[in-house]
């Protein structure tokens, strides 16, 4: 098996707090699995990062330097930790993400293979889709929208996993993001849920991608909703939180019911 590495993105526009709740969570939960933690530190000064390391403290981890100066969000430095660690699994997580269960790792890597995306939560909403028109009065900037997200995006429903707390070999990401340039917000909504997606990329070349919950259970596309790990029910099996499914768990239930129904286009449970 090759080293599997959880790399935990750092940086600069993340809350100031973020770090400690990892920190905390990645103590209190077994992952399962023996792998090297690495973080990736992204447009930070010298005073942040000794700050986080100090933090760290006796947490044996890999320290990197993403060597960006400009914002290319979290796909950019996906990529260059994969250049710099190729031969490796790597299970990506972002700023504001921790475990929230034991044995997160273990149960996600047991359903991996070379030929596979996992993630530990996936949705099916559509941003076209979810266009809407406010003010009639703003027609003509509506429609230059509308045929903006059109030419990128596929109506609901639009299967992606979530591009946060994914499973995937490094040279298989290198091959994705390779031709590809993140300048902006809409281009990491493109690359997270577009036609040209991570998850559409792999799928169009006959690879299985799944969602893992927290049982351990490996969900097929047309049953990822019944992982509930996003935006589902109680949501009470996701492995990993995130701003996304904090969210969701502070709703009421009347709008959780919203949510549920543009993730999934579901109005029960």
């Amino acid at each position: 098996m090759h080293d599997i590495i959880v790399c935990y993105v750092c940086t600069k526009f993340d809350e100031f707090d973020s770090i400690d709740h990892f920190i905390k969570n990645y103590k209190k939960y077994n992952s399962g699995l023996k792998h090297k933690l690495l973080i990736c530190y992204k447009m930070m000064n010298s005073k942040e990062i000794n700050l986080c390391e100090n933090k760290l403290g006796e947490i044996k981890h890999i320290k990197y330097l993403d060597p960006s100066t400009h914002n290319d969000f979290d796909f950019g430095s996906y990529y260059r930790v994969c250049k710099k660690f190729p031969k490796h699994k790597i299970f990506f997580l972002t700023g504001s993400d921790y475990p929230v269960k034991k044995f997160w790792l273990k149960n996600v890597v047991k359903h991996h293979d070379i030929n596979s995306l996992i993630g530990t939560s996936a949705s099916c909403e559509s941003l076209l889709s979810n266009l809407k028109l406010k003010k009639f009065y703003k027609i003509i900037n509506f429609l230059l929208k509308y045929f903006k997200f059109k030419k990128n995006f596929s109506a609901f429903p639009n299967p992606h996993i979530r591009s946060t707390g994914f499973l995937i070999y490094a040279k298989n990401y290198i091959q994705f993001y390779k031709d590809k340039r993140c300048k902006s917000k809409f281009d990491s909504w493109k690359l997270e849920s577009g036609k040209d997606s991570l998850t559409n990329f792999f799928i169009a070349r006959k690879y299985t991608v799944y969602v893992v919950n927290s049982d351990g259970n490996k969900f097929d596309i047309n049953q990822w909703h019944l992982s509930k790990t996003f935006n589902y029910a109680e949501q009470d099996k996701f492995i990993i939180s995130d701003k996304h499914t904090r969210k969701y768990l502070n709703l009421k239930n009347y709008q959780k019911k919203k949510f549920q129904l543009s993730t999934w286009g579901i109005r029960g449970q």
